[in-house]
């Protein structure tokens, strides 16, 4: 029998193993391992990932009942208290290093969307809270009686891809996360982002970096109009003003006198009310502008279907480390999901492949055979498969 051809085996493949294991002997995460390496760990809690078990006794449950497919993948026993000491010990920074090194392995694969009339790379970014019980999270402080922590995120809005992460507590400021993050974004990007990230400082810095960002603008905010952009302009459907501003109170605008950004009023036919943006870039249609901040919604997206589909709600372990590695391998199968959605032209949606290998994840079949199948046609692919895992 070839047991290493299993779904979950095909899977694991796609890894960069060869990076995994620089970052393994970087920390010497296996020094005086006996039983549970750093491999053994990170499969178990990918395979917890990809069947959604909630504890560390569902997971041993599940690899004890099929220990002959786990034996030939080359994965020993895997006892919930070994489990839980390392995801307490084992640094999280060597998944997050796994993360990066998949993801650059997936921008050589992954197209980008042709959904605009421009070239620029597209960003957005904003944070989803995770709520935690305080007196099991002392660590993650929010509020007096409230635990939480934020994923910070840059997504891709042309691939879908989280490009950048910082998870912190839930008492640290969106601004104050982004700026401790390094936007190395290629030159003319535009980065997204709503009203909680309007800081002056922030988009000089922005600015300076020769990026542009779409930002909705604060009905408190002191802007002072000292010109039109492209009058002839406005008559594009919805446009009612595109306004050359600068932005500060009084003080502040001579400070930033140098910086001058476009202010659009857009009316939404739909929703009946008008918006206002704020823009450094001066180059696409006032209508493209209210256009790319309309695609912000795909990082709303993106964060409702983390919280659907992986386990980072509710955690294995209490402990800081444990909590970061838990979301750091959930972000690790996202990666793998889309590069495998890519890679093989998969036409459905992420969901839909998501819950597909969820059925099948410990088949011995071709993952090819899989992917011309749907939710609705993969009984077929179950009927003809070994009696012994009929029960999966």
């Amino acid at each position: 029998m070839n047991y290493s051809n299993t779904i979950f085996n095909q899977l694991l493949n796609f890894l960069p193993k060869h990076k995994f294991n620089q970052f393994v002997g970087q920390h010497g995460s296996d020094r005086y391992t006996k039983r549970l390496t750093t491999w053994n760990q990170l499969v178990a809690l990918i395979y917890a990932q990809a069947t959604g078990k909630d504890s560390l006794r569902e997971i041993e449950t599940g690899l004890n009942l099929n220990k002959n497919i786990w034996y030939h993948l080359g994965v020993g026993s895997v006892a919930r208290s070994s489990l839980a000491d390392a995801n307490s010990r084992r640094s999280y920074q060597i998944f997050e290093k796994l993360f990066y090194s998949l993801l650059s392995q997936c921008q050589e694969i992954i197209p980008t969307e042709d959904k605009f009339d421009f070239k620029n790379p597209l960003y957005s970014f904003d944070s989803t809270t995770v709520e935690l019980c305080l007196s099991l999270f002392n660590w993650a402080k929010f509020r007096t009686t409230k635990g939480a922590l934020k994923i910070h995120t840059l997504l891709n809005n042309r691939t879908t891809i989280p490009e950048l992460l910082n998870i912190t507590t839930g008492k640290v400021a969106d601004v104050t996360a982004l700026k401790n993050m390094n936007l190395e974004l290629p030159p003319d990007s535009i980065i997204v982002f709503d009203r909680a990230y309007i800081d002056y400082d922030l988009w000089d810095e922005i600015n300076a970096k020769g990026l542009f960002f779409v930002s909705r603008a604060k009905t408190s905010q002191n802007l002072f109009v000292i010109g039109q952009h492209n009058i002839q302009k406005t008559l594009e459907l919805g446009i009612l003003a595109d306004e050359k501003v600068i932005y500060g109170d009084y003080n502040a605008s001579q400070e930033h006198s140098e910086i001058v950004l476009r202010r659009i009023k857009y009316y939404h036919e739909l929703d009946q009310r008008e918006y206002v943006y704020l823009t450094n870039n001066f180059d696409l249609t006032a209508g493209q502008i209210a256009d790319v901040y309309k695609n912000r919604w795909q990082i709303e997206l993106f964060f409702k279907w983390i919280k659907q589909n992986l386990k980072i709600k509710t955690f294995l372990g209490t402990s800081e480390n444990a909590v970061m590695t838990q979301i750091w391998v959930a972000m690790i199968y996202y990666l793998l999901l889309a590069y495998i959605k890519f890679q093989t032209k998969f036409k459905k949606s992420l969901l839909e492949l998501t819950r597909m290998i969820r059925e099948v994840l410990l088949m011995r079949r071709d993952l090819i055979d899989l992917l011309s199948l749907g939710v609705n046609t993969i009984l077929r692919f179950k009927k003809i498969e070994d009696p012994q895992l009929s029960f999966w």
